[in-house]
């Protein structure tokens, strides 16, 4: 059952891997890099400020917990205990497997750390700010757009994606749950721009 999962994970790689064009090359090099999303986590953070004032120390903990397990998860434990080797560093798949620019990533990719991250990233926040902000939701694209850029690259298969999510997602209700913890004990109960964690 397992070789059969892994064949479908790299049937569908190389049918995602295929749709290139010199326009997307540029296109998916640019979003796969964290700098390029720094505008995206300077405004995050400004809203954390804004909506949470003087205890904005609290959210910042709790996606900072959110961050460190998802990454932590998946390239501290995952990559090198499964070594799964990444599409782009696979002998198997050279030739088939469309790179860009002759970027190949590290050796392993099981589980995708970006996927975790921006999952994540995306599950926290839209918990956490979804009450006053409804077009937060927008965040899940982006981290579509961004873990679709690893398939594209040729660096992560689909199933390196899926799982990096659910793991970031587990790392978001964990950093949730030390939100409301604290929010419950430290949270000042008076102040008018306080945001519920739903």
């Amino acid at each position: 059952m397992l070789e059969q999962i892994l064949q479908w994970d790299k049937e569908l790689l190389l049918f995602l891997n295929s749709f290139h064009t010199p326009f997307l090359d540029e296109v998916m090099y640019e979003i796969t890099k964290t700098i390029f999303w720094v505008p995206l986590y300077i405004l995050l953070l400004y809203l954390i400020l804004k909506d949470h004032r003087n205890d904005s120390w609290i959210p910042l903990l709790g996606i900072l917990v959110t961050i460190l397990f998802a990454d932590q998860v998946t390239a501290g434990i995952m990559k090198p205990y499964f070594q799964r080797l990444r599409p782009s560093q696979e002998p198997a798949l050279e030739g088939l497997v469309q790179l860009v620019k002759g970027y190949k990533g590290g050796k392993y990719g099981f589980a995708s750390s970006h996927a975790a991250n921006t999952f994540g990233t995306a599950t926290f926040f839209w918990f956490l700010m979804k009450g006053k902000r409804k077009w937060i939701g927008v965040l899940f694209l982006w981290a579509a757009a961004m873990t679709y850029s690893r398939i594209y690259l040729g660096v992560h298969y689909p199933g390196d994606i899926i799982v990096g999510s659910i793991v970031g997602i587990g790392g978001a209700a964990l950093g949730l749950t030390l939100v409301r913890q604290l929010t419950k004990r430290f949270a000042k109960a008076t102040s008018p721009e306080r945001t519920p964690v739903e």
